[in-house]
C-alpha cells in the first residue's frame, strides 16, 4: 500500500475483467495499479458502464483495440491522485470518464473544432485501458465533472449511451417534431427525456416481437411504439438509429418526411442494403455521428441537470461483466447495464 501526499492509501495491486483474446470471454486478472502520468489521474472506480460498443470490441467487429485491454468507458470515479501537470480535477472530486480519451490538438480536423475525428485520437476501453476494473487512469482534459445527482451508478449511462445520443440528437435539425428512434435501448431510454422535455413527439421503433421494450417505451412517454419493421400512421420528420442493424436505413428513410434527416448513431452497423434513389430523392439526408466532443459533454451535463434525467440501470459486479455484456447481447436490459465496484466506501 502506498500513501499519496493527500494521505490517501493506494494498494499496489488491482482486479480488472480483461480481454485478452477477441470473442473470448473477459477474464478476471490482478494487476498493478497504474501510475498517473504528469497529466492524468488515478481514479478509484465507483461505477462503469456496459455498453454495445464493448461488444464490437469484443467480438472483433472494431478491429483495432489494444490487447490486453481493460474494456469500459462510461466510468464514474473519484480522484485519488492527481499529476503534477493536472488542472481542471481534484483530489477527491467525483468525476466521468468518456469514450474520447485524447486528442493531439494540431491535426486540421482538431483544429477546426472536430476532435471527435481527430487523426490521432485514443479511446477509453478500446486504445487506453477502460473502467473494468476498481482503479484506472486519464487525461484530465477529457474528464466531466458530473452533477451531485450523477455522481453515482446511475451517471455512468450518460457517459457514451448519454453523450452519444445528444450529439446524435443535435444532428437532427430544428423544427422536428415527430422523432422517430429506432432500438430502445440505454441511449433511446435518456434521449426520450430530454426530447420529450422539448416538446417532440417520439415514435420508438424496437427489434420485432420485444413487447417489454415497447412497454418501457410507452412509460417514458413515446407516443407510438412498434417493431422496428412498421411504418406509424404518422411520418416522421427525422429519425435515429442506435440498433447496429444496416437494413433499418431504408426503413427509416421511407419513414420519414421530404427534408427529414436519418441519423446513424452507432460505432458499427451490419451492411446496409442497397435502396432505390427515391427513399434518398426530396432532400432527405443521411449521415453519420462518430465519436464525441468535449464541448458535447459540457452542454449534454447542463442539460441533464436541468431535466432530471433518470437512467434505469441493471447493475452488476465486476466479476459478472460476461453476464451483462451476455444480458446485453440478447436483449435482458431495459435501460443500462452498469458494473458497480466492491472497493468503494
Amino acid at each position: 500500500m502506498q500513501p499519496t501526499g493527500n494521505s490517501i492509501t493506494i494498494p499496489k495491486t488491482m482486479q480488472a475483467m480483461v480481454l485478452e483474446t477477441i470473442g473470448q470471454p473477459l477474464v478476471m486478472k490482478t494487476l498493478s495499479v497504474p501510475v498517473p502520468a504528469e497529466n492524468q489521474v488515478l481514479v478509484k472506480i465507483i461505477a462503469s458502464g456496459v455498453c454495445r460498443t464493448d461488444l464490437h470490441i469484443i467480438d472483433g467487429e472494431l478491429t483495432a483495440p489494444k490487447l490486453p485491454l481493460v474494456p469500459g468507458h462510461e466510468i464514474v470515479a473519484r480522484v485519488i491522485k492527481t499529476g503534477k501537470e493536472t488542472s481542471s480535477v481534484k483530489t477527491g472530486e467525483i468525476i466521468g470518464i468518456p469514450w474520447l480519451g485524447y486528442t493531439c490538438g494540431k491535426c486540421r480536423y482538431c483544429l477546426r473544432g472536430q476532435e471527435n475525428l481527430c487523426e490521432k485520437a485514443l479511446f477509453t476501453g478500446y486504445t487506453i485501458d477502460g473502467g473494468y476494473a476498481e482503479y484506472a487512469v486519464a487525461d484530465d482534459r477529457y474528464c466531466f465533472p458530473l452533477p451531485a445527482q450523477y455522481a453515482n451508478a446511475s451517471g455512468s449511462p450518460l457517459l457514451c449511451a448519454g453523450l452519444i445520443g445528444y450529439r446524435s440528437y443535435t444532428m437532427t435539425g430544428d423544427g422536428v417534431k415527430n422523432l422517430g428512434i429506432y432500438g430502445f435501448g440505454a441511449a433511446a431510454h435518456i434521449l426520450i427525456q430530454l426530447a420529450i422535455h422539448q416538446d417532440k413527439r417520439i415514435f420508438a421503433f424496437t427489434r420485432d416481437g420485444d413487447i417489454e421494450a415497447q412497454k418501457f417505451a410507452i412509460e417514458l412517454g413515446a407516443v407510438w411504439t412498434g417493431d422496428a419493421s412498421q411504418s406509424p400512421a404518422e411520418k416522421l420528420d427525422a429519425a435515429i438509429i442506435f440498433a447496429p442493424v444496416g437494413n433499418l436505413v431504408p426503413k427509416a428513410l421511407s419513414n420519414t418526411n421530404k427534408g427529414g434527416i436519418v441519423v446513424c448513431g452507432g460505432i458499427h452497423m451490419s451492411d446496409i442494403p442497397s435502396f432505390p434513389y427515391s427513399l434518398l430523392w426530396e432532400e432527405r439526408i443521411l449521415r453519420s455521428v462518430a465519436n464525441l466532443t468535449r464541448k458535447d459533454g459540457e452542454d449534454f451535463f447542463k442539460l441533464a441537470s436541468q431535466v432530471s434525467i433518470h437512467t434505469q440501470i441493471k447493475t452488476y459486479q465486476l466479476h459478472g461483466a460476461n453476464d451483462a455484456l451476455n444480458d446485453l447481447r440478447f436483449g435482458k436490459v431495459h435501460g443500462a447495464a452498469v458494473l458497480v465496484m466492491d472497493n468503494n466506501d
